[in-house]
């Protein structure tokens, strides 16, 4: 088989591919690309088994015909190369890179002991905007957990129904749940999305004015966009019911820049204890106290700032990295931080910058103030 294409374009497809091999995958066949050819078009697959992607890249050809290129050694090579037109031309298992300087020759495997992609079987489906997707896969992924004792909290809860999209992710600490009203599925139906998979994702459709169409079953979901294909298989299990934990009276209501209180936070996090991280909160008329102490090395620092408070002069601990990284993640102007007592979940909500339709609402837990 032989075909020609530009060095740019393939390597900017196969940088996105290479994203899903491992370093070290136990399969050696997975630390190659599957080329497939038929005519002009050619079919870039990766995977890991846990998830695939497929890409379709046009090229000069009439050829048909299949091989398994190392990945590694066909990226290292692509990047060398300034814009122009590469030959391959592929005999047995060995691949001929021809270029205007020379060429070189790749040993490659046989396409047959590449694993096949799953096919999803009556799937369920729903389209949706790429950007809208990168932003609630923005939104959320920072918040899942790491732990591999408890699987389902290391990906992001997707779910559908006929009047929403919902995603929600929560490591027990913090949770983050982003909605779209102005979105709606065919049909109500849960998931749990794997991290790999979404980080993929969300690098693909970052400012995409594409459509996606989303497919999915009990076991497999398939992302479709310009000619790419992610296919992964779903965390297995229940997801923990978080509707319970956000809490619904929240008197104690305070609202405040969103950068002053971040730049504040940051500052004061410096003197905090080193593994509690604890950071305490005291709201009394239109000021807000932040304060940090490291009782080990007599190091402390406060600050005072100007908020708007509704509520019960109230005093509450968190975690300064939990609250940084929330911050980090919202751009709106100015932020809610809604309370009810010390020992209670706070709630933090942007007050400007949304869509029509987007909503977004963080959940932070306290940790124990020492009086």
């Amino acid at each position: 088989m032989k075909f020609i294409v530009s060095s740019s374009y393939l390597q900017k497809h196969l940088q996105l591919l290479g994203g899903v091999i491992n370093n070290n995958n136990t399969l050696p066949i997975l630390d190659n690309f599957l080329l497939e050819l038929t005519g002009s078009e050619l079919k870039v697959s990766a995977s890991d088994m846990e998830t695939t992607i497929v890409s379709k890249l046009e090229v000069e050809s009439e050829d048909d015909g299949s091989i398994a290129l190392p990945a590694k050694l066909l990226l290292d090579t692509l990047k060398t190369f300034p814009e122009q037109p590469l030959t391959f031309h592929a005999v047995g298992t060995m691949i001929t890179v021809s270029h205007d300087k020379g060429k070189s020759e790749i040993a490659c495997a046989a396409a047959e002991e590449f694993p096949k992609a799953v096919t999803i079987s009556e799937p369920s489906s729903t389209t949706i905007m790429g950007d809208t997707l990168a932003t609630a896969v923005n939104k959320t992924i920072f918040a899942a957990g790491n732990d591999d004792l408890r699987p389902v909290m290391s990906g992001v809860f997707f779910q559908f129904t006929s009047d929403s999209l919902t995603f929600v992710a929560t490591d027990a600490h913090k949770l983050v749940r982003y909605k779209r009203e102005d979105i709606a599925a065919s049909e109500t139906a849960e998931f749990i999305m794997p991290k790999k998979p979404l980080n993929l994702l969300k690098a693909m459709l970052q400012g995409s004015e594409s459509e996606v169409l989303v497919e999915y079953n009990d076991s497999n979901a398939q992302f479709s966009f310009d000619g790419t294909t992610i296919i992964c298989r779903l965390i297995d299990g229940k997801y923990p019911n978080y509707e319970a934990v956000i809490p619904k009276e929240n008197p104690n209501k305070l609202t405040i820049s969103r950068t002053q209180l971040l730049n504040s936070v940051r500052r004061v996090s410096i003197f905090s204890n080193k593994t509690t991280h604890q950071i305490r909160l005291k709201m009394a008329g239109a000021e807000l106290n932040i304060s940090a102490e490291d009782l080990d090395y007599s190091n402390k620092a406060d600050e005072r700032l100007t908020c708007d408070y509704q509520g019960d002069d109230m005093q509450i601990g968190f975690n300064s990295r939990f609250l940084i990284e929330m911050l980090n993640n919202l751009t709106c102007d100015d932020v809610s931080l809604e309370m009810s007592l010390p020992n209670r979940a706070g709630i933090l909500t942007p007050v400007d910058g949304l869509d029509e339709g987007e909503n977004v609402t963080m959940l932070v837990m306290p940790v124990m103030l020492n009086q």
